[in-house]
């Protein structure tokens, strides 16, 4: 079965795989993504066999919980989230999202159900940590995706996924590994800052600390590939890298008649 993403993701990279795939390494010994989000990168990558190993990672706690379960228990999760099927309204969804379970599988199905049927799959937390998207108001969302999930499972057998801060994810890197950093972006202005994934948020302290591991990294023979806002902070960040532009789709909107595609950046380094 082919692997590919079992959530939604603000910024996901499912549309710029043609952009990505080609500008990392045909064959890595370890593939690092400390920010994977969705994984539509390192499932792609997966199909392919292009790694040996995998270490994946996120500061998202729910998530990589949900990871985690799907590799080591897929029927526990396919089996609660076929709970979630039915009823969906918008009285069972605030239910849901209030609900704070302690049980792996429960959780997990918890956090892929309101994942596929909040607004425009986005994840944000307030200060609290507490999850507080409002109702998508889909008709007919697709809650508990069987084959996908599976699928997924088995791409996570031999993947080593870690809970924590983007820095102690790719500690361990070395020459003829790969690390696809995709932090959340630097806003391309004030009102464009969607880095609320967790309470503690992603700020421009941060972006300048993940360039300068990007750049140690590549001192240590690894191939760094990261992607970006196109801003003048983040190419003044850069300087030093390969700067290379795209052209994304932008779907965290509110407003549909302002969404449509923008630019990114994908910086790169390091040995092939």
């Amino acid at each position: 079965m082919i692997a590919h993403p079992f959530c939604k993701w603000a910024g996901g990279k499912t549309k710029l795989l043609t952009e990505i795939l080609p500008r990392l390494p045909d064959k890595i010994k370890t593939y690092y993504e400390p920010f994977v989000g969705a994984g539509a990168v390192f499932f792609a990558l997966a199909n392919e066999k292009r790694f040996q190993h995998a270490v994946i990672g996120d500061s998202n706690a729910d998530l990589m919980l949900t990871y985690t379960t799907l590799r080591s228990n897929p029927a526990g999760v396919i089996a609660e989230l076929g709970k979630h099927v039915w009823p969906h309204s918008e009285d069972y969804y605030y239910k849901v999202r209030a609900s704070n379970p302690k049980d792996d599988a429960v959780r997990s199905a918890r956090f892929i159900y309101l994942n596929r049927t909040c607004f425009n799959g986005l994840y944000r937390v307030n200060k609290k940590g507490e999850f507080n998207v409002p109702f998508g108001k889909y008709t007919n969302p697709t809650i508990c995706d069987t084959e996908t999930l599976r699928a997924a499972s088995g791409a996570l057998k031999n993947t080593k996924m870690l809970w924590g801060d983007f820095e102690g994810v790719v500690s361990f890197a070395m020459k003829g590994d790969a690390v696809y950093f995709d932090s959340p972006y630097a806003p391309v202005s004030e009102t464009a800052d969607f880095t609320s994934y967790t309470k503690e948020g992603f700020g421009y302290n941060e972006q300048e600390r993940l360039a300068k591991i990007a750049q140690r990294l590549i001192d240590r023979g690894v191939h760094v590939l990261l992607s970006n806002a196109d801003t003048p902070f983040v190419r003044k960040l850069y300087k030093e890298f390969k700067l290379e532009e795209v052209s994304a789709p932008r779907r965290i909107n509110s407003k549909g008649g302002k969404r449509g595609n923008v630019g990114e950046l994908l910086i790169s380094g390091g040995s092939r």
